[in-house]
C-alpha cells in the first residue's frame, strides 16, 4: 500500500471540498430536471467518464484483485449505495431551497467522522481537539433544540457521507478503480429507472437539443474528479483531520445560499454555526501548535 503523504493529502482534500462547495452553482442550472433523474444521469455519465479515465490512468491488476475478492465487490456495492443516497438528498435540497440545511449537514459530518475514527479506527484526540468537537456538538445540539425536531436533510447527508468515507478509507482499492466499480454497480438501477419512466425529461428527443442536455452530460467529470481527490486524500490523512477539512465545502454552500440565492439565515442557525466555526478555529490551532512542536 502507498505510504501516507500528508502534503498530497491536504492538496487533494482541498481540491475535493472546494469543488463540492461550488456544486450548487451547477445543480441550479438543472433545476427543471427532477432530482432522481439528475442522479440517474450522474451514475451513467460518471460510469462512462470513470471508465475512460481508467483506460488512460493505468492501474495494473485492479480487476483481477477485485474478481478474486468478492468481499471487496460487496464493500464497493455498499459504498456506492451510500454515495448515491447522499447525491439524491443533496440535489433535492439545493433545488428546493434547503441549501442552508444542506450546509448544516456537512458541518455535522466532521462530528460523524470523529466518532467513527475513535470508535472504529482507534484514532485518538488531543485535549484541544476534544474542545473543538465539544463546541461543534453544542452548536448542533442548539440547532436541534431550537427547531424542535431532527433536521433530516442534515443528518442523512452527514451519516451517508461519513460512512462512505470510512468504507473507502478501509477498502484496499485504489480511488479510481473503486469509483468506477461503484458507479457501474448502480448502472442497472439507473437504466431500469429510465426504462420505467418514458415520460422523463431526458427521454424526450427535444431535450437533447437544449443547453441543459450538455450540463446533464457534464455530471460525469464534475462528479468523478472531486470523488477521486477525496478517496485519494483519505489514504494520506488521519480521518479526523480529513473530516475537519470538510468545513470548507459547507461554508461555500452557506455563502451561496445566503448571498446568491437569497435563503434566510435565522439567528438560531447563525448561533449554531458560530459554535461550529469556533470549534474549527480551535481544531486548526491545535494542528498548527503541534506542527510547530514537531519542527
Amino acid at each position: 500500500m502507498q505510504a501516507a503523504n500528508p502534503r498530497r493529502g491536504y492538496t487533494l482534500g482541498l481540491t475535493a471540498y472546494i469543488s463540492w462547495g461550488l456544486f450548487p452553482l451547477y445543480f441550479k442550472l438543472l433545476s427543471t430536471v427532477p432530482s432522481v433523474e439528475i442522479i440517474v444521469h450522474r451514475v451513467l455519465w460518471s460510469a462512462l467518464c470513470g471508465s475512460l479515465l481508467l483506460l488512460v490512468w493505468k492501474h495494473p491488476g485492479w480487476w483481477s484483485e477485485l474478481r478474486n475478492n468478492p468481499r471487496r465487490l460487496a464493500t464497493l456495492a455498499l459504498s456506492g449505495s451510500l454515495i448515491a443516497a447522499n447525491w439524491l438528498v443533496y440535489v433535492w435540497a439545493v433545488n428546493n431551497g434547503r441549501m442552508v440545511e444542506a450546509s448544516l449537514g456537512y458541518y455535522i459530518n466532521p462530528l460523524v467522522n470523529v466518532l467513527l475514527g475513535m470508535l472504529l479506527l482507534r484514532e485518538r484526540l488531543r485535549p484541544l481537539q476534544w474542545a473543538a468537537v465539544a463546541l461543534a456538538a453544542i452548536g448542533v445540539a442548539q440547532q436541534v433544540w431550537h427547531v424542535g425536531s431532527l433536521p433530516w436533510v442534515s443528518l442523512v447527508l452527514a451519516l451517508t457521507f461519513g460512512f462512505y468515507g470510512l468504507i473507502r478509507k478501509k477498502a484496499p482499492v485504489a480511488a479510481l478503480p473503486g469509483l468506477v466499480v461503484e458507479t457501474w454497480m448502480l448502472v442497472p438501477l439507473a437504466v431500469g429507472w429510465l426504462l420505467l419512466n418514458p415520460a422523463a425529461v431526458s427521454e424526450q428527443s427535444s431535450f437533447w437539443t437544449t443547453s441543459q442536455a450538455w450540463w446533464l452530460a457534464a455530471a460525469g467529470p464534475i462528479t468523478v474528479m472531486p470523488l477521486i481527490c477525496f478517496n485519494a486524500a483519505a489514504r494520506h490523512l488521519p480521518y479526523t483531520t480529513l473530516g475537519f477539512l470538510q468545513y470548507i465545502a459547507p461554508t461555500l454552500v452557506l455563502s451561496l445560499a445566503v448571498l446568491v440565492y437569497g435563503e434566510t439565515l435565522p439567528t438560531s442557525t447563525l448561533i449554531a454555526f458560530g459554535f461550529i466555526w469556533t470549534g474549527l478555529v480551535v481544531y486548526s490551532a491545535d494542528i498548527w501548535l503541534r506542527s510547530r512542536r514537531i519542527k
